[in-house]
């Protein structure tokens, strides 16, 4: 993890740090992170294994990540 990005250690900490899933809109509400950056910090997490995501259920169009426990 010391190689990634620090906005990547943000939204991960803010994962580890939530009890559900969330979706890039509400991790970027929680980080204060633009939208862009957040996705680019999934992306990293997505790369080095750290992040799972899951298509919602509810709206095709969401996807919920959470913190992989490998």
């Amino acid at each position: 993890m010391a190689e990634l990005p620090p906005s990547a250690k943000l939204v991960g900490k803010t994962l580890e740090y939530n009890d559900d899933s969330l979706t890039q809109a509400e991790i970027a509400d929680r980080t204060r992170l633009p939208a862009r950056t957040v996705r680019y910090a999934l992306t990293q997490l997505e790369d080095h294994d750290l992040v799972n995501s899951r298509i919602s259920f509810a709206d095709a169009r969401k996807r919920y990540y959470s913190l992989s426990f490998d």
